[in-house]
């Protein structure tokens, strides 16, 4: 557990420089990001027994993967809509999430999405997080912990919306995680193709 605990601090710093208004306007995100998505594999890599054994490739992870994310995509659709009804500070808090694309190519955004931000964070945060507790405390306590935890890396961004979307992206790949047999490929397919959709390609503003 104690390499667990330091993975997670070590993210609470990288979240801390790419978020908070203190430091964001510092660095490229994007760049940021991609840095700190490596950061998460090689953590996962040096911590994970057998880690290439969660991935299982095939036809049914694909369809899996597909079906989830636009299952949750459909959650954040309605979610928007209540939320900009019920709450004033939703759509500006929604709408500065977006602004993290300017400046910066769409299509890079989204081949990085793809090919190493999204993985890396299922990597990280199904493969490794929830995993390693899980062997200790059980499927159900990772589950929550582990959502709670990936959350809640983002309080540096003060952006409660950016929170919640966070909240709930956590607790659906945390269940996917445990109906699926703990197998991360349908994860990553699913956080890789709802990032694009979400952010790209049908932006939920």
């Amino acid at each position: 557990m104690k390499r667990t605990i330091i993975a997670i601090l070590v993210v609470f710093a990288l979240w801390f420089f790419m978020f908070s208004p203190w430091t964001a306007s510092l660095i490229n995100f994007w760049v940021a990001m991609s840095i700190s998505a490596l950061v998460l594999i090689r953590m996962s890599c040096a911590s994970v027994k057998d880690f290439l054994h969660q991935f299982n490739f095939s036809v049914k992870e694909v369809t899996l993967g597909l079906v989830s994310a636009a299952a949750l995509y459909g959650i954040f659709y309605l979610g928007n809509y209540l939320s900009t009804a019920w709450f004033d500070f939703a759509k500006p808090q929604i709408g500065s999430i977006y602004t993290l694309k300017a400046g910066t190519n769409p299509y890079v955004i989204g081949i990085l999405l793809i090919a190493l931000i999204a993985p890396a964070e299922e990597i990280f945060w199904r493969g490794f997080i929830q995993r390693a507790i899980g062997v200790k405390y059980g499927d159900w306590i990772a589950f929550f912990t582990t959502t709670l935890i990936y959350a809640f890396v983002h309080i540096w961004s003060f952006n409660f919306m950016l929170i919640m979307a966070a909240l709930v992206c956590g607790a659906f790949w945390g269940l996917l995680f445990i109906y699926n047999k703990k197998n991360i490929t349908a994860l990553i397919i699913s956080h890789a193709v709802w990032d694009v959709m979400v952010f790209i390609v049908v932006p939920i503003v």
